[in-house]
């Protein structure tokens, strides 16, 4: 037995029309956890990803890592749903699924035949999650979202970045938690018609799920009329609590002390400089009232080392400090190979490359990447055929008329 075939979600089939990344990152998610994901697209109008990649655009749509790194575990079928008989069939594939999701703008699908209403009338106990960025009712239904709408409409935007700096939008993080917050979403629906035999809608604003991620922020607002602002890498208690240069062009370490028994492990370390002992620095407190003097003094001893040299230091002396790793350092990083944090995989057209694994573990259900992202449509044969039950030359016929395409 396979683990897809012991995932959590073994036996739980997914039509994902999703696109970009909040929908697809939500799906892949839930693929990691063993379900059947399969990915409705076509080249009349391909995801986005599969032409933007990080050196920009390409032509060639089986040649993005972007795509590969939000598809994983998914089958493809390349359906042209914008035909009456595309639409069909892809009603037929969700009358054998569990779950649908979709991230298009609202009203998207229902004027193509696949909305929520007409879904139901094939699969009475249909699971479908729609994500956009403000819902699919109000008076922002109909506004375009991409992460830097959202993020900024939900707060974490003027929450993110440097005091003297801009609000930053983050980007795809934005559409990564949306993503995630469907896949629960998803799981907790699954978890009701498990019990109740029903289905249900989920009418999810992308602004809403994120606003839910900074909750505290919100009531300083609510209960004591204090808007919170960008603090950068600064902390409400702790001290030093920064990000510090290194020696090395572009290095740099972490360090957070939230205690006094860290405090004085930092001193040691450090070989208790004269300037640590200075009674402004004796408390946490005082430490953080006085932190904008005593991190360039701090600064002044990291920068002569390198940060792995100051890691093993540090936390030799009870001080909670770590690398600030580039991507490549990250993947690279002896603990997350030795704890399978990174997983590798083989694409027939971009080679081996390097994913993130599954964040959970679990013992009797263990999650996994079992397949790289797949090539547009190469599930033709399983999905039309196998699934659906049409012969070789209707499928021919329908590839012909640009239906499947």
């Amino acid at each position: 037995m396979g683990t897809r075939d012991r995932g959590a979600l073994s036996g739980v089939r997914i039509a994902d029309f999703g696109w970009v990344l909040a929908g697809p990152y939500a799906t892949m998610l839930l693929s990691y956890l063993g379900a059947e994901v399969i990915k409705i697209e076509s080249r009349r109008r391909p995801d986005e990803q599969r032409i933007a990649h990080r050196a920009g655009f390409s032509e060639d749509l089986e040649a993005s890592s972007n795509f590969l790194e939000v598809n994983l575990n998914k089958r493809s079928v390349s359906l042209n749903i914008a035909t009456e008989e595309g639409a069909a069939l892809a009603r037929r594939i969700v009358a054998q699924s569990d779950v649908v999701v979709e991230n298009m703008r609202p009203g998207v699908m229902d004027r193509l035949g696949l909305g929520y209403q007409e879904l139901v009338k094939v699969k009475p106990d249909i699971i479908m999650a729609s994500i956009s960025g403000w819902g699919s009712t109000g008076p922002l239904r109909q506004y375009t979202a991409y992460a830097p709408c959202f993020a900024s409409f939900g707060g974490l935007a003027n929450l993110t970045g440097y005091a003297d700096g801009e609000p930053n939008t983050s980007t795809s993080a934005m559409d990564a938690r949306s993503g995630t917050a469907a896949a629960f979403a998803v799981m907790m629906a699954l978890t009701i018609r498990q019990r109740t035999g029903q289905g249900q809608y989920i009418d999810m604003s992308s602004c809403e799920a994120l606003n839910s991620l900074i909750g505290e922020n919100v009531l300083e607002y609510v209960m004591n009329g204090r808007s919170p602002m960008r603090q950068g890498n600064a902390d409400a208690i702790m001290a030093p609590h920064n990000c510090y240069r290194a020696a090395g062009e572009d290095k740099w370490i972490s360090i957070a002390v939230g205690t006094d028994a860290e405090w004085d492990g930092l001193r040691a370390a450090m070989g208790d400089p004269e300037w640590a002992r200075d009674e402004a620095f004796a408390s946490t407190y005082s430490r953080w009232q006085h932190r904008d003097r005593l991190d360039p003094l701090l600064q002044q001893w990291t920068e002569r080392h390198a940060p792995g040299e100051l890691t093993e230091l540090l936390q030799a002396h009870g001080v909670p400090a770590f690398p600030s790793y580039s991507a490549e350092e990250l993947f690279a990083d002896p603990h997350l190979r030795a704890r399978d944090s990174i997983t590798e995989v083989k694409h027939p057209v971009l080679g081996e490359r390097l994913a993130v694994s599954p964040p959970w573990r679990l013992s009797e259900t263990p999650a996994a990447i079992t397949k790289t992202a797949p090539l547009l449509g190469e599930d033709n044969q399983y999905v039309l055929c196998d699934l659906l039950g049409l012969s070789e030359d209707e499928v021919a016929r329908l590839a012909e008329q640009k239906v499947v395409y």
